[in-house]
């Protein structure tokens, strides 16, 4: 039996006789969590990282909508006598998209380890500094003659990626540490449809500026140079940071987790008075001078990581998380990141005027496009799971989703000529592709980020967590430089029929996993 020591401040020991009260008592305050109803700091726990994801979610997709916007101001004409307006080369239009994914993979790694080697508190909010600075920097970005302006986008991009692939993790992590267990699922999927609403709320503040700015687009002077669009994406990115400072006090003052503390710091007096405390009050207090007892637990380290995880048992729960998260995320960002050019491709709502009113016009368009395909398909499919994922189980909406993006992707792929023939074939389009983005939800994009926060060990929940989210995040980076080099091949957006099929190899696979 482990031998377990009493540190106080004259250093007295307790011999083994103790462990079976300490044990006794470990299990007391884990059961006291796992038993917990739900109560207002479950809510607060929601709330903090949900804003946090809210956040993310908003800089992730806002691009979508602002690459548009950046084209018209720092694009090229594609001919002398084009008057439709400037656009992003296919390299700047790939660049300021895939930087975010690649940004998020390294800050999944990153952040993932050092909340398993520091704590999840010491750690927690500090991404969220890197988001708003970032974020903030993109709103004020300009040009110079060493780099220009895309250049500099596409850095505060990355930096603001470390940032989200932070959150991921450690969000994860915190609200299932916290969570009871009949109710863990409920508040992860709570915390991860934040993410829907950022994607909603990007397309409608975007359309919102569109409309608050109609008169000066109007009237700028050419169509090469609509100075007032420039206004119109740095607002809509640079209001990305306000949700991010709002919650930024709650994160740094949050507690510890009891699991991080009771099974890394191994402190057991502590974690029961935190158990006792954010259950009934709220709050926590840390006691400098109080006595710590003590309990040897395996502790963490590239050895023993190693040896955990190669073990079968184990190693296939961390390749199963991390193989489904990429094939999901090849089909999610993929197509989310460039609904305008699926848009584009169908000619859905493509405007028929001419000079700057095209140009509003297609933004316009753009912003209705994207509030569809979030409000008909993304959000709904969110709360589908949150109903479900305690009931039915996470294994069973995972394999459904999977088998019904498989599905719906090989309609879509196929029939994509039929489907946009006549203008109510393409309506049918639109709703078949809001299904593809309820079924990603209600699956395998809620799931993928659930289970990694409950099938591994403390002491490296949070690294399996963000190799798992990094995983997905190289199949999105994947994705989007796939669908940039392959978009045009045949003619503008001729390849994205094609780009349909693409994932039904992988999502097939995702199945199995």
């Amino acid at each position: 039996m482990s031998k377990v020591e009493r540190s106080s401040e004259n250093g007295s020991v307790h011999d083994e006789k103790d462990v079976l009260t300490i044990n006794n008592r470990r299990r007391n305050a884990l059961q006291e969590i796992d038993e917990a109803p739900f109560n207002w700091f479950h809510a607060k726990v929601c709330l903090v990282a949900g804003v946090g994801f809210f956040t993310d979610a908003y800089d992730i997709f806002a691009i979508n909508i602002a690459s548009v916007m950046l084209g018209y101001v720092y694009g090229t004409t594609s001919t002398p006598d084009d008057h439709t307006g400037k656009k992003l080369n296919a390299n700047q239009d790939l660049g300021v998209k895939v930087a975010t994914p690649v940004g998020t993979l390294v800050g999944q790694l990153l952040f993932g380890w050092l909340a398993d080697i520091v704590g999840r508190k010491r750690m927690y909010g500090v991404e969220l500094i890197i988001i708003i600075i970032a974020t903030f920097a993109q709103a004020l970005s300009g040009g110079g003659h060493a780099v220009g302006i895309i250049g500099v986008l596409i850095v505060w991009r990355f930096l603001m990626g470390i940032g989200i692939g932070g959150d991921y993790p450690l969000s994860a992590v915190i609200s299932s540490e916290f969570a009871a267990t009949r109710i863990r699922g409920r508040m992860m999927a709570l915390v991860f449809s934040a993410q829907g609403w950022g994607n909603f709320v990007a397309a409608l503040v975007a359309l919102i500026i569109v409309a608050a700015y109609r008169k000066s687009i109007l009237h700028d002077s050419d169509i090469n140079n609509p100075e007032h669009v420039d206004d119109v994406w740095r607002i809509l990115i640079g209001l990305g940071c306000v949700p991010g400072c709002i919650a930024l006090y709650f994160r740094l003052t949050i507690p510890e987790t009891p699991r991080f503390t009771m099974d890394i710091e191994r402190n057991i007096q502590q974690a029961s008075d935190d158990i006792r405390n954010v259950l009934t009050t709220g709050s926590f207090s840390v006691d400098p001078n109080a006595p710590v007892h003590r309990v040897n637990a395996p502790k963490a380290s590239w050895t023993d990581f190693w040896a955990y995880f190669s073990k079968w048992k184990n190693g296939k729960v961390l390749l199963g998380t991390s193989w489904s998260w990429f094939a999901l995320d090849i089909a999610f960002y993929g197509l989310s990141l460039n609904n305008s050019i699926v848009l584009q491709a169908i000619n859905f709502g493509t405007p028929k005027s001419h000079n700057l009113q095209l140009v509003y016009d297609n933004l316009w368009n753009t912003c209705v496009g994207n509030l569809i395909f979030s409000a008909g398909g993304l959000l709904p499919g969110y709360y589908f799971s949150f109903l479900f994922i305690d009931s039915w189980g996470r294994k069973p909406i995972q394999f459904m989703g999977f088998i019904m993006l498989t599905i719906l992707f090989c309609v879509l792929g196929f029939g994509f000529d039929k489907l946009n023939a006549t203008p109510s074939a393409k309506k049918g389009f639109v709703v078949l592709y809001c299904f593809s983005n309820f079924f990603q939800n209600f699956g395998p994009n809620t799931t993928t980020f659930t289970v990694p926060g409950e099938a591994f060990p403390t002491r490296y929940r949070s690294t399996a967590h963000g190799i798992s989210a990094a995983s997905g995040k190289l199949g999105a980076i994947v994705a989007q430089v796939g669908f940039a080099r392959l978009k045009d091949i045949g003619g503008t957006n001729h390849f994205v029929k094609h780009m349909c099929v693409s994932p039904l190899h992988l999502l097939s696979f995702g199945e199995l996993s």
